[in-house]
């Protein structure tokens, strides 16, 4: 229940960050998708050069019609202290995958960057208690007068000049009657309209996806997924590969949390998938399983399981974890200075400690490597990426123009010695990251976070 009441793309993680290029400019957009939809989404855009002199945002559904006829774009508002931070707000309209288009302009010319963000209606947004006072109140107000008006007008229109009204009567009282019930009808009705319209914003309520998963035979795993009933814009049998996998499935021992594997379960039908496990040890083990639908949505699932001790077949392809034994050689360049702060944009950056110093680092299922932000009461789960939070499934779907500048060249290039993770910690709250990052094999490090 606790999950439910926070999900989002991420579980408990709805803020969206990216990290990509506007033509020459390099930019960290921020977005901070509404509870309610309709609903206004925050736009945060950190220019990261010092060229940028203006930012336009426009949203706009990822598919359908209205994809190709944007509204008129906003201009973002530039920070009077600090010129190189723009924000502003848009209006997301309906349930669905959207897209936000940010164009930067400046003095090396202009360009857009495109940011997919998931609109989902978390909970219905309740009306003030004073609003609600205060309109009962002009209801009241209201039927009293058009009751009493009909009464002086049954009494008093028939009368001639200068004479004066015989006060109540038979006639008038019964128009009153049938005006007083008339409006009683009306407030019925429109109650009754109320509650419908009531019942299908309810319905539209996010309703995350759960997982189900049991040990079948000798170390295979079979993974389910259960839609609960949402809207019919979810379905099973539309998902789509994300860095080569159609699921990323990640089992966390819990609540030690000194497990982890980050596994690429096959589909056999719609919903259903499964694997060969790697040996583990026994335990309950958290499981996150993170799709994206073809219309570019990205959703997390989560599920328990109750494992034995399994011996396994070693770890091959992209399947990487295990035993976690601190950081593994990795280093976090951290500023000891400044705290971490809640909802607050940072780039988390790592690198791998060799005998020699730092090490070059190989793509890691096309990205510099994988981190995952885990709170250590399990309400907060974040997949992250170096560009940001977002699959690069929902960028493609967005437009392939969409894609980070230099990332459909990943695999033929070099990453560096540090990988830097854009993410900002939704809440005050203890933290473990998994950072994962390739040096001839997958190493998996982790980390504690404490944000303020």
């Amino acid at each position: 229940m606790a999950l439910a009441a926070c999900a989002g793309a991420h579980v408990g993680s709805p803020d969206v960050y990216f990290q990509g290029k506007a033509g020459p400019y390099p930019l960290l957009v921020v977005v901070r998708p509404p509870n309610v939809i309709p609903g206004t989404a925050s736009i945060e855009v950190r220019a990261l050069d010092p060229g940028v002199r203006s930012v336009e945002i426009t949203p706009t559904p990822m598919t359908g019609f209205a994809a190709r006829h944007p509204p008129v774009a906003d201009v973002a508002e530039q920070s009077k202290t600090d010129p190189q931070y723009f924000t502003g707000t848009l209006w997301l309209m309906s349930t669905g995958s959207w897209e936000i288009h940010v164009r930067a302009a400046g003095t090396s010319g202009s360009g857009e960057l495109l940011v997919p963000v998931p609109a989902l209606a978390l909970k219905t947004q309740a009306m003030q208690q004073g609003v609600g006072i205060f309109l009962l109140g002009m209801l009241v107000f209201l039927g009293v007068g058009l009751v009493a008006i009909v009464g002086a007008a049954v009494r008093e229109s028939r009368l001639e000049p200068g004479v004066a009204s015989a006060g109540w009567n038979r006639r008038s009282l019964a128009w009153m009657t049938l005006t007083a019930a008339l409006l009683a009808l009306a407030v019925w009705g429109g109650k009754v309209w109320w509650a419908d319209d009531a019942a299908e914003n309810a319905r539209k309520i996010y309703k995350p996806l759960g997982i189900t998963a049991s040990l079948e035979g000798a170390g295979q795993l079979e993974v389910r997924l259960q839609d609960p009933g949402w809207l019919p814009i979810r379905r099973l049998d539309d998902i789509i590969p994300d860095h080569g996998h159609l699921m990323h499935l990640f089992l966390v021992r819990w609540p030690a949390m000194d497990v982890f594997f980050h596994l690429h379960p096959d589909e056999n039908a719609p919903g259903l998938f499964s694997l060969a496990l790697p040996s583990l040890p026994a335990g309950r083990y958290r499981i996150y399983g993170d799709i994206v639908h073809d219309n570019g949505l990205a959703e997390t699932a989560v599920g328990d399981i109750d494992l034995p001790t399994v011996s396994g077949a070693p770890l091959t392809g992209d399947d990487a974890g295990g035993v976690m034994s601190g950081t593994n050689g990795m280093v976090w360049l951290r500023d000891d200075a400044r705290p971490i702060v809640a909802k607050q944009a940072n780039l988390f950056r790592f690198e791998l400690s060799g005998p020699d110093g730092p090490e070059e680092l190989e793509p890691y299922m096309g990205m510099g490597g994988h981190a995952e932000f885990i709170s250590l009461d399990g309400s907060v789960f974040a997949h992250v990426h170096p560009t940001g939070t977002v699959p690069m499934a929902s960028v493609a779907v967005a437009s392939m123009q969409g894609m980070p500048q230099g990332m459909m060249a990943m695999h033929q290039r070099e990453i560096g010695k540090v990988v830097s993770f854009p993410y900002g910690l939704p809440a005050p709250k203890r933290y473990k990251v998994f950072v994962q990052l390739k040096r001839g094999t997958v190493r998996t490090g982790v980390f504690d976070i404490t944000v303020e």
